[in-house]
Parts: C-alpha cells; structure tokens; sequence
C-alpha cells in the first residue's frame, strides 16, 4: 500500500470526527490555524472584568470546544516541520528586512541614503565535493583534472560531469576519505563565535578609517546589520548580511560623510579576513585555527538592478526558514546511543554526525555541545539575527497582526466592545498536547485544501 495512502485506523477517526457534533466548530479551530501540521493545544480561560462595578465583560473557555482544548499555530520557523506556519514567518522576516533598506514600520524612508552593503561570509574548504557549476548560462563540468592520479584511498580526485540541479551527488567529497570532517562540524560550531569578531573588528576598522577611537566612533555612527545562516549541501554554513551605517541615534540619522560605501566595503573586506577561532588540541587533533573562507562577496544594494531590496529581502527570509535539511540529516536531535548506520540519512550526512557524536564526547570540547547540535552537524547558533536598530521586530509585527485580528473580532461581534482602561485581564492557560490524530490529520489536510467545508451552522471562531 503506499504510504500517502490512509489506513484504516486513520479513516474510522475521519469518520467518527465527521460524525461528531462538535465538527464544525473543530473544523473552524483547523481553519483558524492557517493549515499548521502540528497545532498547538491549549486548555483554559480568559476573562475581562470591569475595574469599577466587578462586573464580568467577557469570558471565553475552552471546557465548550471540541475536546476540551483550543488548537492554535505551533509557529515554527522551519519549512520542513509546517510549512504554514514557517510562511508566516518567512513572511514576517521579509517585511523586517525590506523596512531595514527602505523604511516602513517606524523606520523613515531616508534610511535608502544611508551606505548599506549585502555580504555573504562563506566557509573555507574541507575538501573536493561535487558540485554544479556554471558561467554565462553554460554549465561546466564539476572537477575536471587532467592526468589526475589517485588518492591514498584509491579515488581519482575528479569528476567532469555536468551535474543537473537537485542530483543527490550534489555536495558529496569526492573521496570521503580525504574529506576533513573534522574541521567541517568544528567550523559550524564556532561560525557563531566568528560572526561576533566580524562584527566587533568591523567596528575597530571603521574607527580606524575615520580616525577615532572606537568609543568615540560611537558618538558619529553605528552599525547595524540582519543576518541569516544558510546550508551549503557539503554540510557549511555561511551567513548572508544586510550590514548598514547609520547615525547615532539609529536609521532616523545619517552617518558621518567620511563613512560611505566604499569605505564600509573595505572594512567588511579587512574585518572578515581578520578574525580567526582556535579550538583546542583534543581526541589526537592538534589545535586548529578556524576562519571564513577566502570567497568574500560584497554588492551594493540598489532600487534598481539585480540586487534590489525585494530581491535581498526575498533572499533572507527564504534561508530563513530552513535548516540543515538540504544536507539530508534529520528534523530532530540525535542521542548519542542511537545506531548511525540505522539512520535515514545520506551517508555524508552520517559521517558528519558520526563525527560531532565523537568530538562530543571529548571533555576539552565540551563547550562546543556538539552531541547536543550533531543533527545540526556542528552549528548551534540563531539561524536569523539583527542588531538592535536594524528595523522593526518581529514581536512588534506579529503584536500588530494580534491587535488587527481584535479588532476584527470585535466588529464582527465576536468579542463585545468594552474600554480597555477599565478592564481587567485574567487568564488562566495550559499546554494540552500538539498535533493531530490520523483521522484528525487525514481531515485537516482535507480542509486546508478546501475539499471538505463544514457543514451548515458551524461556528465562528
């Protein structure tokens, strides 16, 4: 039977939930969730109460609704686990970037003055893989070499076939003996670590360039930056960032007209070749120096051209949402007892979580927690950051579309209109569980594609 294909335990609990009374307003909690595969429940209360009289206003239980629990988005941020709620957040992270570069949400349109540069940090080279390469729209061949002769293992260091996008082989070493899988999850660990000396000698070097010491560069100017990790198929990552220079005070005020872009641009050139992370000697590994790799891409943004900015936002919010999936390693932590060779997973992927299991193990390497990120292959930071001033927040968005949906609420009639200097909040609320059961999902797919609507007199939400 394929596996798409539902069981019957799964059809008897469409059924029963079909059947059952309490459908339509179930069916009205599961479009209210926007499609999320693992909602969230919850069981409680929340009351308004007048202030003055002790009189009650409103008041909402989940005891009424279907089971008991009110099911709301999990909110995730990651595709692979609900692509839903992860466009949301896409979404979010998209309207946060595009107000960084050209204002919108509190940030004034003159911030499009101001010297702001797109870079990516990338990882430096832990051995040959296959790749894909092109230029002027032909593609060439991955590692053509000629004469090549085999490695201590036996493999011929080349490869002269033109890899079609999405092929498996894609980021696979050619030898995956020769390959340093050693240095590959050390780097993830520490890229966090790099990004911080990034950002900390890009200031000293713009102090320098103006002159100043770096408290009193501070008086002339910050630096704001929102930056996003993304995976590169060998199992590396690298950081995309929108970098900015404003005045003191944030994006309502200009920089200094000393700091323009081009000196910005050599600051990011000098301060990404600068710093290093040592890790310590351990599990018979002699110390190593760590740094970003020598491929260091700085482009203007423009309102117009190729790189504008809803292409860089675009481009930021997409990486936002993803992880390590792309390598082929699991949506989940792995536990160092489990059998790797049992995984489903590419055997790079094993190797490179086989190895974080290892150095995990090691105390002088403790601090890196790489068995508690091996599914992460090494990388333990936030995959998407900004500094304090860049823009707006996405607590800030997200408060926004809270307030929209009251406010709907309440001219509908869903909720009554009551002034909320006079009322007091109480609310009482539980984590219940998540998810749904295999009849309930089997329904909840349904619905969100819109071939099952509720039948007449279901209830709002």
């Amino acid at each position: 039977m394929p596996a798409s294909t539902p069981n019957a335990h799964a059809i008897h609990g469409a059924i029963t939930r079909l059947n059952d009374p309490n459908y339509p307003r179930w069916a009205s909690q599961i479009r209210r969730t926007g499609g999320c595969r693992q909602p969230i429940h919850l069981r409680g209360k929340v009351e308004h109460w007048d202030t003055a009289t002790g009189t009650l206003l409103h008041r909402y239980s989940t005891r009424l609704e279907p089971d008991g629990v009110l099911r709301v988005p999990c909110k995730t941020r990651r595709a692979s686990r609900c692509p839903s709620c992860a466009e949301t957040y896409r979404a979010d992270t998209y309207h946060l970037i595009r107000a960084g570069l050209v204002g919108g949400k509190g940030v004034p349109a003159t911030v499009t003055a101001h010297p702001c540069l797109f870079v990516t940090l990338t990882a430096p080279s832990f051995g040959a893989v296959h790749s894909r390469r092109e230029r002027k729209n032909k593609v060439l061949p991955c590692h053509p070499r000629r004469d090549a002769t085999p490695c201590a293992h036996g493999a011929v260091p080349s490869c002269t076939a033109r890899h079609r996008p999405g092929s498996e082989c894609l980021g696979e070493p050619l030898c995956p003996g020769c390959y340093d899988y050693t240095g590959s999850v050390l780097f993830n660990a520490v890229a966090p670590l790099l990004w911080k000396r990034f950002t900390d000698a890009l200031r000293r070097r713009l102090a320098k360039s103006g002159g100043l010491t770096l408290r009193d560069m501070r008086e002339q100017l910050i630096v704001s930056f929102a930056k996003v990790a993304e995976y590169q198929k060998r199992g590396v990552v690298h950081f995309h960032a929108v970098i900015r220079l404003d005045g003191p005070g944030g994006p309502g005020l200009t920089p200094p007209e000393w700091a323009a872009t081009d000196v910005l641009a050599q600051a990011v050139q000098h301060a990404a070749g600068a710093v290093t992370a040592t890790v310590p000697a351990a599990a018979g590994n002699p110390p190593r120096v760590l740094r970003w790799g020598r491929e260091v891409d700085i482009r203007p943004i423009t309102l117009r051209g190729d790189l504008t900015e809803q292409a860089v936002a675009g481009y930021i919010a997409k990486y936002a949402t993803k992880a390590a999936e792309c390598v082929g390693t699991l949506d989940r932590r792995i536990v160092p007892t489990e059998n790797l060779a049992l995984l489903p997973v590419r055997d790079h992927a094993r190797q490179l979580i086989g190895e974080c299991l290892r150095l995990g193990a090691v105390r002088r390497l403790a601090d890196l927690r790489l068995t508690h990120w091996a599914h992460m292959l090494g990388f333990g930071g936030h995959f998407s950051t900004r500094s304090r001033r860049f823009s707006t927040t996405l607590g800030d968005i997200r408060a926004d579309r809270t307030e929209h949906a009251r406010t709907e609420a309440i001219s509908t009639g869903r909720l009554p209109l009551f002034d909320e200097d006079i009322a007091h909040v109480v609310s009482d609320w539980h984590y219940a569980g998540r998810g749904f059961t295999p009849g309930d999902a089997l329904l909840a797919a349904s619905i969100t594609r819109g071939a099952i609507s509720s039948p007449a007199g279901g209830g709002g939400a």
